[in-house]
């Protein structure tokens, strides 16, 4: 593993806005880093990416498998009592996963390390399935990159697969909050490859999603959605108005509600219990375990329902060094063990490995000054060389 510095194209904002990445920039800084690139070789992406994703994948269905037989799991992962019947039988029925993304932490030696799981509502999909992608060929054009170079990238195709097998020919509804634009790029995206897979789409925003006399949901049309891919994350659909009518719904949901147990922080401590040791876990405890004592006064400190680092602490040798504010903390904390990022010239990288229709297909890097990923990180594309 490399962080090479390059020479970035003249015109990739014209190219990105062309393609309609609008968020490219963001407050004036830019999200989109094509000034460097991170190379790997073949075996790296293989063995250290590829087959330890795919365990991990599944590792948290055993997970799932265990916790929604399990009432104290549940409670663990503050998740409201009145929906556990229904994210049980989101399970037994196998409703279907269409995508999902684990970011590890690699220093360039050793296993990666799982630091968390974006299970439900993961983004990065347009700048990691087509721009990265064009950003390749573009580079061994300029050669930027040598003739041979690849990447580990079959996402945007891994996604219309998933799409088509889910969806059967039904109408697909997308929502999101449609004024974020990074919101509104995504699911624009997804909009796309539900299209390449032969699917009738309808965009709408969160708040235009209504109730049927008969308990359904159903959109300003009063069409009934029978199919909803949702940017938005399942404990804030279960705490809004319509959320007593979620487990009465016909409505299936992309993301499936199981994925409600694996979109938690509380996953961590989960996954260690039932795969103490692995190599590619780290130590991890809820708050108040007694065990969180073998942590030592060296740690992160993570909110349940933490989202792009908010919340997040690192505490080392008792002393906070970082912390990002932000409204999560009253549902409770787990802790986790620290683990070594790849460092380059005081840039921190965290690898986003993804799954689609049931395969590991991606990475997407993001970079910032310190070891805490937020929503200002970077986004910097990566290449396999030798």
């Amino acid at each position: 593993m490399q962080r090479v510095v390059c020479e970035e194209r003249p015109d990739w904002r014209a190219q990105a806005e062309t393609l309609g990445f609008d968020f490219h920039t963001a407050d004036g800084e830019r999200y989109w880093d094509e000034c460097a690139y991170y190379s790997f070789t073949l075996n790296e992406i293989e063995n250290v990416f590829e087959a330890p994703t795919a365990e991990l994948d599944d590792m948290c269905r055993q997970v799932v498998a265990r916790a929604v037989t399990d009432e104290r799991a549940l409670r663990r992962l503050a998740i409201p009592v009145q929906y556990w019947n229904w994210i049980a039988r989101s399970w037994k029925q196998s409703e279907p996963s269409l995508y999902g993304r684990f970011d590890l932490g690699f220093d360039g030696t050793g296993p990666a390390k799982l630091l968390e799981y974006n299970a439900d509502t993961p983004t990065t999909l347009f700048e990691t399935g087509v721009f990265q992608w064009s950003w390749l060929g573009q580079a061994i054009g300029r050669k930027t990159l040598p003739a041979d170079a690849d990447q580990f990238n079959s996402l945007h195709d891994r996604l219309i697969l998933g799409l088509k097998d889910i969806g059967k020919g039904r109408i697909l509804h997308l929502t999101a909050m449609l004024d974020n634009v990074e919101d509104a790029g995504n699911i624009a995206y997804l909009d796309d490859c539900a299209w390449q897979a032969g699917l009738s789409t309808k965009v709408l925003p969160i708040e235009d999603i209504g109730r049927a006399r008969t308990g359904g949901f159903v959109d300003k049309d009063s069409v009934a959605i029978e199919l909803l891919f949702k940017l938005y994350p399942w404990e804030w659909m279960m705490r809004e108005q319509f959320g007593a009518s979620l487990s009465g719904s016909t409505t299936q949901f992309i993301e499936p509600p199981w994925k409600a147990i694996l979109s938690n922080k509380g996953l961590l401590p989960l996954l260690w219990q039932m795969f103490p040791n692995h190599p590619n876990l780290l130590p991890a405890y809820f708050d108040d375990d007694p065990a969180v004592g073998d942590l030592g006064n060296t740690y992160v400190r993570k909110p349940l329902y933490s989202r792009e680092g908010a919340n997040v602490e690192r505490v080392v040798d008792g002393r906070a060094l970082e912390r990002e504010e932000g409204p999560y903390g009253a549902e409770g904390y787990v802790r986790q063990a620290i683990t070594r990022l790849a460092e380059f010239d005081g840039n921190y990288a965290v690898i986003g490995s993804w799954m689609a229709a049931g395969a590991p297909c991606g990475l997407s890097i993001r970079e910032d000054t310190g070891p805490i990923t937020r929503n200002t990180s970077r986004f910097v594309p990566h290449a396999i060389v030798g």
